[in-house]
């Protein structure tokens, strides 16, 4: 037990940022007059010793931030190797380009009002720049950035490998990194090696690093959870219902799912990568924990084991839609990490996760409606009646808070490279709703000797046979009316359906 406190408590202090970009031989994009390959673009937080008197040849990068240039091989076709034409200056150049996203309109012709990339003849005769290399304007306030390394292939050469460069980030910011030619007669060449992305003495990415400290936090969160809530099953298990197994079952879930992340992190910021193993079986419980979680809510909310003793008709539909929402979950994440699946197979995935949640959405307030409903009608039920409407209450606003983070996210991932400090934060509010919301429901049915005040008992259904007499005796047919009320539960909207759960209701006061 000693150990898991120390482990936790290292958690809580030790973050760090960063990665590593491999290239395998990948070759170079047209853009305009120039030739391009992306080497990555991640935040970076600024070096911790900024007093930096070491030659570019060995810097300290103990302490500091830096960007790496490891091992880079640029490979051009022997067609291009025979035709480079040794009187230009500028023959044969490829040009590693670093920049913050504030100084990005400084990289190419967007500074000049060109929509080229590479110096044009009329530029150069002006004095702007250099004919054959990429145009670049520095930045008035850092004269050094944005930066280009430049490298040369020797006539005849196949094969030209980058000098070892690692460049010290002093600023903390969004950089990106380009390597780019606009010799035209190195189309075809390929790079391959690696740009290693250091921040402050680790390889987490910075728009992730915060998430280490919250992974941590939320593991205890839930660890402390499940120290107060097995025992109280375990003691009351003979007396308990099947809710109190589902609701053990995402507490365990989630605590293996925290537990695999905060691995996953602390992997890639000690080693540069994540083992594929660790994050597969952290996506693999998150999907686990979020099926398990949306049906807790949907048996919740159907009164199963509290107002009806079974799921009669929709256990199949259940069980079907449980499944489903693994499946997709799965699928999206491990698409998301790896990157394996094309655009139209990411939007098809994301599209049926969405439709997915919504389904979820309405069968859940749909079967928390008719509880409600059935629950009106039994004089002897006011406590559950209560207690279903205060849950209704919380759910309500739960799914409210979601969707205005939703809108939150969308803006904070279209301007990702202006807020991507505050990136980390979206992940949070989700893992922060989930445990509000089984904390209460733990609140709201909590094992004990004697759960009668939530516990299915038979005579409600006798006393619902009692109401249906009495119907029956002012001359309605209650088995129409009830066939009519399915119907007419289908047709409602879900707004209609919140005004219900409110207590809203003319009929009610």
């Amino acid at each position: 037990m000693a150990n898991l406190w120390a482990i936790l408590a290292f958690l809580l202090i030790h973050a760090a940022d960063g990665s590593i970009h491999e290239y395998n031989n990948q070759g170079f994009t047209k853009i305009a007059n120039a030739r391009y390959f992306f080497g990555g673009s991640e935040g970076i937080y600024g070096s911790q010793f900024l007093d930096v008197h070491a030659s570019s040849d060995t810097p300290p990068l103990k302490g500091n931030s830096f960007i790496r240039f490891d091992d880079i091989t640029f490979v051009r076709t022997k067609e291009s190797a025979s035709k480079q034409n040794s009187t230009q200056v500028t023959a044969g150049l490829v040009e590693a380009i670093l920049f913050e996203v504030k100084q990005q309109d400084r990289v190419g012709g967007s500074f000049f009002k060109t929509e080229d990339m590479c110096c044009t003849t009329k530029l150069a005769d002006a004095g702007s720049c250099k004919l054959g290399e990429v145009m670049i304007s520095a930045d008035p306030n850092d004269p050094e950035w944005p930066k280009r390394i430049p490298t040369f292939f020797k006539r005849g050469e196949e094969e030209v490998k980058m000098s070892p460069e690692a460049v010290i980030i002093k600023k903390t910011g969004w950089y990106t990194v380009y390597f780019m030619t606009c010799d035209p007669e190195l189309d075809g060449t390929t790079i391959r090696g690696r740009t290693v992305w250091k921040s402050r003495g680790g390889y987490l990415q910075g728009d992730k690093a915060p998430l280490m400290k919250f992974y941590a936090s939320m593991l205890l969160a839930y660890v402390v959870l499940g120290l107060l809530w097995f025992p109280q099953v375990a003691q009351y298990w003979k007396d308990g219902i099947q809710l109190h197994r589902h609701i053990s079952l995402v507490i365990a879930f989630t605590m293996g799912e925290l537990a695999f992340l905060y691995f996953d992190f602390a992997y890639v910021d000690s080693a540069g990568t994540s083992p594929m193993e660790v994050t597969v079986w952290a996506i693999t419980l998150s999907s686990m924990r979020k099926a398990l979680s949306r049906l807790l809510l949907l048996v919740i909310s159907s009164g199963y084991g509290i107002v009806r003793p079974t799921l009669g008709g929709i256990t199949l539909r259940m069980l079907l839609i449980g499944v489903l929402c693994f499946v997709i979950s799965e699928s999206l994440g491990l698409a998301m990490q790896f990157g394996n699946i094309s655009e139209d197979g990411m939007t098809f995935l994301m599209l049926s996760w969405a439709i997915l949640e919504t389904c979820f959405i309405q069968l859940i307030f749909r079967s928390l409606w008719k509880t409600l409903k059935k629950l009106k009608l039994n004089k002897r039920n006011i406590a559950k009646m209560q207690l279903y409407k205060k849950f209704a209450t919380v759910l309500v606003t739960m799914v409210v808070l979601n969707f205005a983070w939703i809108y939150v996210e969308v803006y904070v991932y279209n301007s990702l490279s202006e807020f991507w400090q505050v990136k980390w934060m979206i992940p949070t509010l989700w893992y922060s709703l989930s445990y509000a919301l089984l904390v209460l429901i733990c609140l709201f049915w909590p094992p004990s000797e004697k759960p009668m005040r939530y516990l299915y008992v038979a005579d409600m259904e006798e006393e619902d046979e009692e109401d249906d007499l009495s119907v029956a005796e002012t001359g309605m047919n209650v088995t129409k009316a009830e066939d009519g009320d399915v119907e007419r539960y289908e047709r409602k909207t879900l707004l209609e359906a919140f005004i219900i759960l409110l207590g809203n209701l003319p009929g009610e006061r």
